[in-house]
C-alpha cells in the first residue's frame, strides 16, 4: 500500500476515534447533570434542607398561637395530672376528627396518673364507708377501686369522647386567659353548658349535660340495687357536672399558677447561678 493511502487511512481512523471520544464525553456530561439533579431533588426532601419547613407548612395544618396570649397550658398539671383537653388562650386549632376525640378520652382514662387518682378517690370512699355494701378489708377496697375506675371511664368517654362525636362538638377546653377574676371564673364554670361546635361556633354543651347523665345512668348498672333509683342517679349526674365545672375553673388559672410558682423558681435559680 502506498504512503498516501496509509496516511489517508490513519487520518480517517483518528477522526473516527475522536468522534467516539466526543460522544462518550457528551454522554458522561449528561449522566453527571442528571445525577446532580436527582441529588438536589433528594436533598430538598430532607428535613434539614433549605425550604423544607416552608413546604411542610403549606401542606400540613398547624396550630396558631397568639404570642401575646400569656402563660401556656401544659399537657399535665404539675407534671402528673392529665390536661390533654386544655388549649392555651389565643390558640387556633383545626377541627377535631372523631378519632382524636376518642383518643383524648382514652388518654384521660388510661394515663398512668389516672390509676393513682382513682386509688386516692377509692381510699377516701373506703375510709368514709360511702357504700357499706362493699364492706371493708382488701376485698372491700378493691370493690371501691374498680367502681371508681369504671365511673371515671364512663365520664371520660361519654362527655369527652362519644358525646362530642355524636353532637358534633369540640371536646377541648379553650382558656380565656384575660379579664378579671369574676369574668374568667364565670367563663370557665359555664363551659359545662356552653361549648363549641366543630366549626367553632358557641353551642349548648349537649356532650357534657347529656353525656354526664348517660354516664350516671350507666354506672347504676354495676352498683348495688339500692343505688339504682332516680334520686341516686340524679345526685351523681349533678355532682359530676359540678366537679367538671370546678375543673374548668382550675384549668383556666393553671397556666398562671404554673408560671407564678414554677417558672419564677426557675428564673430565680438561674439568677443565683
Amino acid at each position: 500500500m502506498c504512503a498516501p493511502a496509509r496516511q489517508a487511512i490513519l487520518i480517517l481512523g483518528l477522526m473516527t476515534l475522536g468522534s467516539v471520544s466526543l460522544d462518550a464525553q457528551q454522554l458522561m456530561d449528561v449522566a453527571v447533570a442528571e445525577s446532580s439533579s436527582a441529588a438536589a431533588t433528594a436533598q430538598a426532601d430532607l428535613p434539614d434542607a433549605p425550604g423544607f419547613e416552608a413546604q411542610v407548612s403549606q401542606t400540613a395544618p398547624k396550630e396558631k398561637v397568639d404570642p401575646d396570649g400569656g402563660p401556656q397550658q401544659t399537657k399535665r398539671i404539675a407534671g402528673i395530672m392529665p390536661n390533654f383537653r386544655s388549649v392555651s388562650a389565643g390558640t387556633v386549632l383545626p377541627p377535631q376528627t372523631a378519632g382524636e376525640k376518642i383518643s383524648i378520652a382514652a388518654h384521660d382514662t388510661f394515663d398512668y396518673s389516672s390509676f393513682i387518682i382513682v386509688a386516692i378517690q377509692a381510699g377516701i370512699s373506703f375510709n368514709s364507708k360511702s357504700y357499706p355494701e362493699f364492706h371493708q378489708g382488701v376485698m372491700g377496697y378493691s370493690r371501691y377501686y374498680w367502681h371508681t375506675f369504671a365511673d371515671t371511664a364512663d365520664e371520660n368517654f361519654m362527655v369527652g369522647g362519644l358525646g362530642p362525636v355524636l353532637f358534633h362538638q369540640d371536646s377541648r377546653f379553650y382558656t380565656l386567659g384575660h379579664g378579671g377574676v369574676v369574668k374568667r371564673l364565670t367563663y370557665a364554670a359555664s363551659r359545662v353548658v356552653i361549648s363549641r361546635s366543630n366549626s367553632g361556633k358557641p353551642v349548648f354543651n349537649f356532650a357534657e349535660v347529656v353525656g354526664a347523665g348517660a354516664a350516671a345512668g350507666l354506672s347504676s348498672v354495676y352498683y348495688p340495687t339500692v343505688y339504682r333509683d332516680w334520686t341516686k342517679v340524679g345526685q351523681k349526674w349533678l355532682t359530676s357536672m359540678i366537679i367538671d365545672s370546678a375543673n374548668f375553673a382550675f384549668k383556666e388559672y393553671w397556666p398562671d399558677i404554673n408560671h407564678k410558682l414554677f417558672h419564677s423558681r426557675k428564673h430565680n435559680a438561674a439568677q443565683m447561678q
